[in-house]
């Protein structure tokens, strides 16, 4: 009895490991190199909006909340919060997380880029 409790502790503990995937810790220097495809349309800079919102405070933030911005109605009603997950999912495909969103960025193909992105936010106020 006392064999089949630790197997099935055990087993919950390897699904845990592999039932979501973990984000990979990024490189903030190497996301200020990949943020420079973002730059023409945001800056980390607070209240300073370009062709798409700051993304100064980005983390922990609702989507559609940077006031003075024209969002996106579908952006609007995506009750999204900005944590690590949910900005490295947009940051793959962004119309696959919110279709009809006015950001026209295809997404970044590497999971590195994203992690690094997303450091690099975390740095510099995001």
């Amino acid at each position: 009895m006392k064999s089949s409790i630790i197997k099935i502790v055990g087993f919950a503990a390897v699904l845990g490991m592999f039932g979501s995937p973990a984000l990979a810790e990024g490189d903030a220097e190497a996301g200020a190199k990949v943020f420079k495809k973002c730059k023409a349309c945001h800056s980390m800079e607070e209240g300073k909006k370009k062709v798409g919102p700051s993304l100064f405070g980005v983390i922990g933030r609702a989507a559609g909340a940077v006031e003075g911005y024209k969002y996106s109605k579908a952006m609007l009603a995506s009750g999204l919060t900005w944590n690590d997950e949910k900005l490295a999912e947009y940051l793959t495909k962004p119309r696959a997380l919110v279709p009809k969103t006015k950001m026209s960025f295809a997404g970044l193909k590497k999971e590195d880029d994203v992690a690094n992105v997303i450091a690099y936010l975390k740095a510099n106020g995001g």
